[in-house]
């Protein structure tokens, strides 16, 4: 991985009045655009042929200007330093591992060594560890003796994952078996709260030496599992999928708010022993049972496509911004505050 004392010295040659925000053209860029020109930078969208009118079609999400490429996993690294980008990650630099986010010679906004903790799903149950989350039990495969939850590595938007109740259901239906977790099948309500950590905040709850704010909520909707009750009122039967195909919003309980900042303050601290810290945004995955309890199964180290439902801010930032402040318009305040208070390096690597 490139050391941040190299990308520090590449930030350091930039002029910091001419600093543009780019970030590649999926997941959740319209909203990394949208609110980078509601900050006042000019933006870049690297993009592929096949995705330009699709950017092109929203002129208050169209970025200032595209770099075509034939495929993401070339992301025009010398192009962008020239002209003075901040590179956004999103799940895309998680699901392409082509990309090699970690090499990249480019800033990032955030801390680069977070995607290595969220690609790994042992790294990520060793970081829940350390934040004070209840967590699923994990299963090897021989051990499996209740439903449980199999899944691949990085950021597929629940592709592929497999509910197995038995070792011999495992074995027969499990066949790429590389880099996979077990975890027991948790039955609850899923919640996804979105936070950002800001090392030099003014607002938000106390967490290590900066403050946490939480930005939005969301529940996801996934194929087909959200629509059992459909097929099978029809006495259709069919494998639970989980491929996620959109979010929808969700309000929680206001007496509930308590542990959820607890959850991502234990999450923010832990990154600070573990891997140097993770400003800006994050979200902790957490299915809440019906006594209550809230446990986390997955940690996403960058901003989530579900923070795409509040372009114009959210039920929770509304309590802490005058102006509409989504998750993307964040980011790009987060820079400006980092470029006036001469601690960008605070928040790029």
């Amino acid at each position: 991985m490139i050391t941040k004392q190299e990308i520090h010295k590449l930030l350091e040659s930039y002029d910091q009045k001419k600093i543009k925000i780019a970030t590649v053209c999926s997941h959740s860029a319209l909203q990394i655009f949208h609110g980078a020109r509601a900050e006042g930078f000019k933006t870049i969208g690297i993009v592929t042929k096949d995705k330009l009118p699709i950017y092109e079609a929203f002129p208050n999400a169209r970025p200032d200007e595209f770099i075509v490429v034939d495929s993401i996993a070339d992301i025009p690294i010398d192009d962008l330093a020239a002209k003075n980008a901040i590179l956004i990650p999103h799940g895309s630099l998680v699901e392409y591992p082509k990309l090699r986010a970690e090499d990249m010679k480019i800033p990032i906004f955030g801390n680069r060594a977070s995607l290595r903790f969220e690609r790994s799903r042992s790294l990520m149950f060793d970081w829940m560890t350390q934040a004070g989350l209840k967590i699923p039990k994990i299963f090897k495969p021989d051990e499996i003796d209740r439903p449980c939850i199999v899944k691949s590595a990085g950021a597929k938007g629940g592709y592929g994952y497999k509910v197995v109740k038995t070792p011999e259901e495992f074995y027969r239906r499990v066949t790429d078996r590389n880099d996979i977790i077990i975890q027991e099948y948790l039955v609850g309500i899923r919640v996804y709260p979105h936070f950002f950590y800001s090392p030099f905040g003014k607002i938000g709850y106390p967490a290590g030496k900066g403050k946490l704010e939480l930005m939005s909520m969301d529940r996801r909707v996934e194929t087909n599992v959200d629509e059992l009750y459909r097929t099978m009122s029809v006495d259709v039967w069919v494998d639970p999928t989980f491929r996620i195909v959109g979010n929808e919003p969700i309000v929680i309980r206001e007496s509930m708010l308590s542990d959820i900042f607890k959850a991502g303050k234990g999450v923010a601290e832990a990154a600070d022993k573990l891997f140097g810290g993770m400003p800006g945004p994050f979200c902790v995955e957490l299915v809440i049972n019906d006594e209550l309890e809230m446990y986390a199964f997955e940690i996403s180290a960058r901003i989530v496509a579900g923070t795409n439902i509040f372009p114009t801010g959210s039920f929770y930032s509304a309590y802490s911004y005058e102006m509409p402040m989504s998750t993307g318009r964040r980011i790009a305040a987060e820079i400006k505050s980092g470029i006036s208070l001469s601690k960008l390096d605070k928040i790029i690597y």
